[in-house]
This record gives structure tokens, sequence and C-alpha cells, in this order.
């Protein structure tokens, strides 16, 4: 080690101290979404328990599982659904996955967002730090969130099709436009971030 490199830094100005510890007021923030990532969870066990009641016979439990996903027999009744079919269950499914994935996606906003813009999380060592942790950046972050994005829109549309009959033709038309509008902002994300890759490693 040369004498150069054991020479410690210059002490920061006051005001770029300053603008260097703003990074810090995202902190709440970050706090927040783990309070929204509760939420989630809460969320996930009250219809999962509404589901199981249902199996059983909870008509109860049913009715708040067809309120919730909003199904119905046929357009003009939704008192004729007295026990669980095929349909309802896939869509409760489709539900709670859907919370997955919106759980996945706050985590990696957490995570990597703490990790990019706020401090060090020193996991290196750690048996359970996430793979794509040990690699992300802004441009890895941004990419990752708008594939989440996809995923998520991907299950709502399954979820309006399965159910389309009580949707509108424009709320249909609607929800596929925006979700090719996602996906298209996702390639175009990840080919501009591949070509500042390249230009990097150009020079």
């Amino acid at each position: 080690m040369t004498e150069a490199s054991k020479k410690p830094s210059p002490p920061m100005r006051p005001l770029p101290r300053l603008i260097f510890a703003s990074r810090w007021l995202q902190l709440p923030l970050y706090l927040g979404l783990i309070l929204a990532q509760a939420v989630y969870v809460f969320h996930f066990w009250v219809e999962l328990t509404h589901l199981l009641e249902a199996a059983f016979g909870n008509q109860n439990a049913l009715a708040e599982l067809v309120k919730s996903i909003g199904y119905k027999d046929s357009v003009e009744v939704a008192a004729k659904v007295t026990a669980l079919n095929e349909t309802i269950i896939m869509l409760v499914v489709l539900a709670l996955i859907d919370v997955v994935m919106i759980s996945n996606l706050l985590i990696m906003v957490i995570i990597g967002g703490y990790e990019t813009f706020v401090s060090r999380m020193d996991l290196d060592s750690h048996p359970d730090q996430p793979e794509w942790l040990s690699h992300v950046n802004a441009s890895v972050l941004k990419v990752k969130l708008a594939t989440a994005i996809i995923g998520i829109s991907s299950i709502h549309l399954l979820k309006t099709f399965i159910n389309a009959a009580n949707y509108d033709e424009k709320v249909l038309i609607a929800q596929t436009a925006i979700h090719i509008t996602f996906l298209l902002s996702a390639i175009a994300i990840a080919y501009t971030d591949k070509l500042m890759a390249r230009d990097a490693a150009a020079h």
C-alpha cells in the first residue's frame, strides 16, 4: 500500500455534507413501505381464510369472496352463487398470486432502493442475501421493477378475461392496451440499459 493510498480523504465541506446526508430523508419512505407490506400480508391471510372457510361450506365467507373478486353467476343476478366453483377458486388464487407479486415488488423497492440510494447493508457474507442484490444499481433496479410490473399486469389481465362477462368491452380493451404499453415500456427500458452498458464497456 502506497503513502498516497494511506492518506485520508479531506473532510467534506458543510454544504456537500448536508446534501449527502439528505439521502436519509428517504428512510421514512422505506419504513412506510414495510408497513404497506404488513398490510398486504394481513390481506393475503384474510382472503386465504375466506377461501378455506368457503371450501367447507361457509356462506358468509363465500359471499365475501364473491364480493372481493367481483364475480357473478350472471351479469344480472349475483345471488345465485351458493357454492365454490372452478372460476371463483381460480380468481381467488390469482388474487393471492397478485398480492404475492406486489409484495415481491415492495421487497425489491425497499431493499434495492435502500441499498442504492441510502446506505450499504453489508450483506455480502449473509447466507440469505438475494442473488440480484449483489449487482444492484439504479439501472438493474429499474429493469427488474418494469418486469415485476408486467407480471402484475398479466395477472390482472388474466383475472379480467376469466371474469370477462362482468366487464364492459371498453374496460377489456383499455386493460389490454395498458398491458401492451407496460410491455413495450419494459422492452424500451431494457434496450436502453443494454445500449448504455455497451457504451460504458466501449469506453
